[in-house]
């Protein structure tokens, strides 16, 4: 599964898109600063989200959108077609 089709699964199970979590997430104090237990603690008790979903929000809430480029572009499993993720929600491509 990419990087971009966590924060699409996470969007659909939540209702939230990734760009709203970061701003809730910022908006509690959670920042680049913050251990990634703590917010996922927080997803998992406010949105139900598991580990593997909530890892993809704690990444673009401490890190931005921007990831690394090893797999943009690959064709295996975890390839995704960019190196900045979409935060704006499936409805918006």
């Amino acid at each position: 599964m990419s990087f971009q089709a966590y924060l699409d699964a996470a969007e659909k199970k939540t209702g939230h898109t990734p760009q709203e979590l970061v701003d809730q997430a910022h908006a509690r104090g959670f920042g680049s600063e913050t251990k990634a237990g703590e917010i996922l603690a927080w997803l998992a008790d406010d949105h139900g989200l598991g580990r593997g979903h909530g890892m993809a929000v704690v990444h673009v809430i401490k890190n931005g959108a921007g990831i690394s480029d090893k797999h943009v572009g690959t064709s295996g499993t975890h390839s995704d077609e960019a190196d900045v993720l979409r935060l704006d929600g499936i409805a918006n491509r």
